[in-house]
């Protein structure tokens, strides 16, 4: 095969091996939950109303990690580059294991986070850290970035990572919400890595792409199975990985991601500021609960989220570093408006 379409190729069968895969392993995946018992019954203060079996996230790392694998084998990578796919990789399976176990016990706040603390240092022991950030304002010859020393790069690429997690958790509290978003922002990635030459690289996050993107027709509202926890932390801890390797991508990624982490960090804040632990669930505080309690449907919030998402990744994709910056307050004012609307049609569910 000529030269010329060996990156076509690479990719095409990157994609098409983590979404047959994930078509195929989803259905088995549910009927797995019925016979070892793992099963989402509806809780007081839930949305969901039925039982739905919740091991739908092995249908998503395990063709995930089937596509990398080949990938490897099609594309021939540098030896970094070969040990920050491994970095990626053991701290997949090391996630796995502890978001079984909260799968099954629902852990309490503290054994997460220790748990993503734990699988968020695997990274940095493998060389993945933001090591430096973008200065929007810079002017061109000096790059825009600034170095980090090394005593700021970890504990940052560690919060990065928890903060990642934290944010797809907490985001797959409505059905479609969590994969579609990670198909989202792993397509974005993957353009970004294009548009930055890092052909071999691009195919990681084409291979989350095609793993969330099959296990949409099952998890769409209505859903009939759920990814769990161990889907949406290893969506996170992918996303938050894949976006360090080969140069940090965080700006791109928040662009994209920009409803859930800063709804993340709005949440822990205002629980913090309540007295209360900012890991806690239970109280609607998320800005997509707040939207339902106003009236709008699972689906419609899916859409409206995923539109939000795919407009601010095309601008991600589309702006130079200054632009950027612009378009973080646009976010801001995006999110604010959404609040206020809220507010204005249902004050006493703005206030929970």
């Amino acid at each position: 095969m000529p030269q010329t379409f060996g990156p076509t190729w690479q990719m095409l069968a990157t994609f098409g091996v983590a979404l047959v895969l994930g078509l195929a392993l989803t259905p088995l995946a549910a009927r797995l939950s019925h016979t070892v018992g793992l099963v989402d019954r509806p809780r007081p203060g839930e949305i969901q109303r039925a039982a739905i079996p919740r091991a739908g996230g092995h249908a998503i790392y395990l063709p995930f990690v089937a596509a990398v694998l080949l990938s490897l084998a099609l594309a021939p990578r540098e030896s970094a580059e070969l040990h920050r796919i491994l970095g990626l990789l053991v701290g997949v399976a090391l996630l796995v294991p502890f978001a079984v176990w909260d799968d099954f016990k629902r852990l309490g706040p503290l054994p997460q986070l220790v748990a993503q603390l734990l699988v968020a240092t695997v990274p940095v022991l493998f060389g993945i850290t933001i090591n430096s950030i973008s200065n929007p304002f810079a002017p061109p010859p000096f790059g825009g970035q600034i170095l980090l020393p090394e005593w700021v790069a970890i504990p940052a690429t560690i919060a990065w990572l928890v903060l990642m997690m934290n944010s797809m958790n907490w985001l797959d509290t409505m059905d479609g919400l969590a994969g579609g978003v990670g198909t989202i922002a792993a397509v974005i990635l993957f353009l970004v890595c294009l548009s930055l030459r890092q052909s071999t690289i691009a195919l990681l996050p084409l291979a989350l792409a095609g793993a969330c993107l099959a296990f949409m027709p099952y998890n769409f509202n209505p859903a009939r199975v759920f990814m769990g926890t161990t889907g949406s932390m290893f969506i996170g801890y992918a996303l938050g990985v894949i976006s360090l390797i080969g140069g940090a991508k965080i700006a791109s990624t928040v662009l994209v991601l920009g409803v859930p982490v800063l709804d993340a960090i709005f949440v822990i804040l205002q629980r913090s500021l309540a007295g209360r632990s900012p890991w806690r669930g239970g109280d609607n505080a998320h800005l997509v609960h707040r939207l339902l309690g106003v009236g709008m449907s699972q689906r419609s919030i899916a859409l409206l989220v995923y539109a939000i998402c795919g407009l601010f990744g095309w601008l991600a994709t589309s702006l130079i570093r200054t632009e950027k910056f612009y378009a973080f307050g646009a976010l801001g004012i995006v999110l604010v408006a959404l609040v206020v609307f809220v507010r204005l049609r249902n004050p006493q569910v703005a206030a929970r």
